[in-house]
């Protein structure tokens, strides 16, 4: 059987030309609807992120700063930044589990 046969059984091929073109810019239509129902969906959900993301854009410099000067003291001493490091880390569980109870309390 030839596979590029035109199958006349297909409800598609019954159409003629401007049915065709017509039924084509209706799927075009509602495939860009959609997209912005997608889109609006997407910029809800990554919403907080972006936030997130503009906070830390705001202390750029400062976070450069403190980059370099944490740089510039594990060169001259190694396991001190893993000591840094740990404290950091520590910090953050502990700031963030403050704010889970407080939230909890109110």
């Amino acid at each position: 059987m030839n596979r590029h046969a035109a199958n006349t059984d297909h409800p598609r091929h019954n159409l003629t030309r401007p049915q065709r073109k017509a039924e084509l810019i209706a799927a075009l239509e509602q495939q860009r609807i959609d997209l912005l129902v997608e889109s609006e969906r997407w910029q809800r959900a990554s919403s907080s992120l972006d936030a997130g993301w503009q906070r830390l854009a705001r202390y750029r410099s400062v976070l450069y700063l403190g980059g370099g000067a944490l740089l510039l003291s594990s060169a001259r001493r190694p396991k001190s930044l893993l000591r840094v490091a740990k404290r950091v880390a520590a910090s953050g569980l502990l700031l963030s589990r403050a704010r889970r109870l407080l939230r909890l309390i109110r």
